[in-house]
């Protein structure tokens, strides 16, 4: 028994799944070294096997030299990945607002558990959602592809492949979107230093009547602004790339900001005397509207992982098509 050899082979065995397949691979690679030895040295020694084990490379090297490379995910189940996490993203999402409004848990056993949450909650719950439901179906799909057996999996006739939206004028609805936003921007940055917020009655500033108290108005102010400028800024991105990914990083400080939002202490916010008297049903309808842009936010956050997810396939594929142009 030489300990040199049983431990670089323990080493090795650690790489590969399997026990079957895993000590046919061993066997060989202990062969293979103890062949090579006694050709090399004409007997063998732990100084011998020493010398060999280091020309043969690291473990996982090895290990990896003996197996046949298969996909995880077969390629013909590789586009259901995206499509059926966005399928039960989408299922979550809208119980997760229920659970919101309506003060109440939901399960399904055991594709989802949704608690009874509040708004700030949720935005944080959703992204842990969105990794679980990633993670269940590509381990149904591994499974699937494992199985080795043709199967053919579901999905609606109704729906439209992303990669068939064409995308004419992208240039120019980019410049026009960019001066839009840069217009906007410095408007409310204009309105925002002259008047210390950016929620006013009336345009005349040198007597302006703000919405907010001062501190409630600076704060909204400040996460409105932060939103407008990551906007603009992936506008002006937009009109020298088409990549999905500028698109996903302006839509999570999005999300981000609307947690931030309903973050927000709203307790006697308004600085006009009748509004103050309504605080607790326009608090209510202000959520319900957040809610609601996080939504369309996450669905569009879905779409841009989805694109990016098929884009990444189509690239790894050889001689793949090209990407698609993007809407």
């Amino acid at each position: 028994m030489f300990d040199k050899l049983e431990t670089y082979l323990e080493e090795s065995g650690h790489f590969r799944s399997g026990r079957r397949e895993r000590e046919e691979i061993l066997s060989e690679i202990r062969s293979h070294i103890l062949e090579k030895t006694e050709r090399e040295f004409g007997r063998v020694t732990d100084e011998s096997l020493a010398r060999v084990i280091a020309g043969f490379g690291p473990p996982r090297r090895v290990a990896a030299r003996y197996v046949a490379e298969e996909p995880i995910i077969a390629p013909v189940y590789r586009r259901f990945l995206f499509r059926y996490t966005a399928l039960l993203f989408g299922a979550h999402f809208l119980f997760t607002l229920a659970a919101v409004i309506f003060h109440d848990s939901y399960i399904m056993f055991p594709i989802f558990f949704v608690p009874k949450m509040g708004p700030f909650e949720a935005l944080v719950y959703l992204p842990t959602a969105f990794l679980f439901d990633l993670g269940a179906v590509t381990l149904v799909l591994t499974l699937i592809t494992r199985s080795r057996k043709e199967i053919a999996l579901p999905w609606p006739k109704f729906s439209v492949d992303l990669d068939e939206v064409k995308a004419p004028w992208r240039r120019v609805r980019a410049v026009v979107g960019a001066g839009f936003m840069t217009a906007l921007t410095g408007f409310a940055a204009y309105v925002f230093i002259t008047c210390r917020t950016i929620f006013v009655l009336n345009l005349d500033f040198s007597a302006p009547r703000p919405l907010f108290n001062p501190a409630v108005g600076y704060r909204l102010s400040m996460i409105v602004l932060a939103m407008i400028v990551a906007g603009m800024l992936a506008a002006v991105a937009r009109i020298f790339t088409a990549s999905r990914w500028v698109d996903l990083a302006s839509n999570a400080v999005s999300l981000a900001l609307i947690g931030l939002l309903l973050r927000q202490p709203f307790d006697a916010p308004f600085a006009v005397a009748s509004l103050t008297r309504m605080a607790g049903p326009i608090r209510k309808l202000a959520v319900f509207f957040l809610l609601c842009a996080a939504l369309i936010v996450a669905i569009e956050m879905i779409n841009d992982l989805v694109v990016i997810g098929r884009e990444w396939i189509a690239k790894s594929k050889p001689g793949g098509p090209a990407a698609a142009p993007r809407a």
